[in-house]
Parts: C-alpha cells; sequence; structure tokens
C-alpha cells in the first residue's frame, strides 16, 4: 500500500460523480481503487460504489453493513470493516471518531472538520474557511503535528430531536 499521504493526492485526481449510484460508473470505483494500491475484489468493488455513488458522506461501519444488506450484498460485518479500514489507509476515507468506540468513515478526504449531533448521532461537514485553529502548542522535540481535527459537538437546545442541517440548510443525514 502507498503511503496515506502520496494515496490521498492520487485519490483525489479522480472525481467522483456527486448525483446519483446511477452517475458512479463501476469503472470509476475500480479505477479509484487501483490508484490508491488496492485491488479491487468483489467485496471492495460493492463497498466502494455503496460509499462513493452518493457524493460526500459519513457512514458508521454498522450503517454501511445495513446498506450492503438491503443492496443484497453478501457481506459480513467484518468483512465491512476489514474494508473500511484498508480504505482510510489508502487514504480513500477519513476516520472521524466523535466518542469512544464510535467511528464515522468519511468520504470527503479534504481537510476539514465536523459537527457531531449528539441528538441523533449524525456528522456533518464544516466548511474548511469556518473554523480558524490557532495558538498551537509547540510539538514534543523530534515530533511535528500531523493534523488537527475539531468536533463540535451540537445538542438540540430545548430536547427536541433535530435534523442536522448543513450550511445551505438543506438536511444531511449520516
Amino acid at each position: 500500500m502507498k503511503d496515506p499521504s502520496q494515496a490521498r493526492a492520487a485519490a483525489e485526481q479522480i472525481p467522483w460523480p456527486q448525483k446519483s449510484p446511477a452517475s458512479c460508473p463501476i469503472s470509476a470505483v475500480k479505477t479509484r481503487l487501483r490508484n490508491a494500491g488496492l485491488r479491487p475484489t468483489r467485496q471492495r468493488m460493492a463497498l466502494g460504489w455503496l460509499l462513493f455513488a452518493k457524493g460526500d458522506r459519513h457512514v458508521s461501519a454498522e450503517m454501511l453493513y445495513e446498506e450492503a444488506l438491503r443492496a443484497r450484498e453478501p457481506l459480513s460485518l467484518a468483512t465491512v470493516y476489514n474494508t473500511l479500514r484498508q480504505f482510510s489507509e489508502a487514504g480513500l476515507l477519513r476516520q472521524v471518531s466523535v466518542s469512544g468506540p464510535k467511528t464515522f468513515f468519511d468520504t470527503n478526504v479534504s481537510e476539514h472538520h465536523h459537527f457531531y449531533n449528539e441528538d441523533d448521532e449524525t456528522v456533518v461537514d464544516i466548511p474548511g474557511s469556518e473554523i480558524q485553529v490557532s495558538g498551537l502548542p509547540v510539538a514534543p522535540e523530534g515530533m511535528m503535528i500531523s493534523s488537527v481535527e475539531v468536533i463540535v459537538r451540537l445538542r438540540n437546545a430545548d430536547g427536541a430531536e433535530v435534523e442536522t442541517r448543513v450550511a445551505t440548510g438543506a438536511g444531511h443525514h449520516a
């Protein structure tokens, strides 16, 4: 497997369709996997298509497993976890750890931050220009800061359930 930063750079060179699953040719998934140094197995192809055909999104392993079942893809939950880990190591996904074992996988691998809605357990991107990070501590000797991730936790002020909204006002579910 390639260095994750090199794999991410190579992966970003191929645009993903942003409309519907029908607009994502399976050949785009195969090309993206190969460019990331991954062999396009049946399982990787199936999960890659489910993940990337819908544009930028955030999914947990369990959510993707449920999607695979609905799509009649015969995959185990262990296969989904392993594939998500491989995609992350190859730079195709970003892991977003929101609390303890709760991890989402983000198809948007560019540098950005997240809102996490504690009420409905959804993750939404914060546009890069909306957060300014400054005043970072000096890294210990022999170390360097490789990244900074900000997760802004949200919950409804009055206790009623609300749908997380992105800056455009459009609803977004993980």
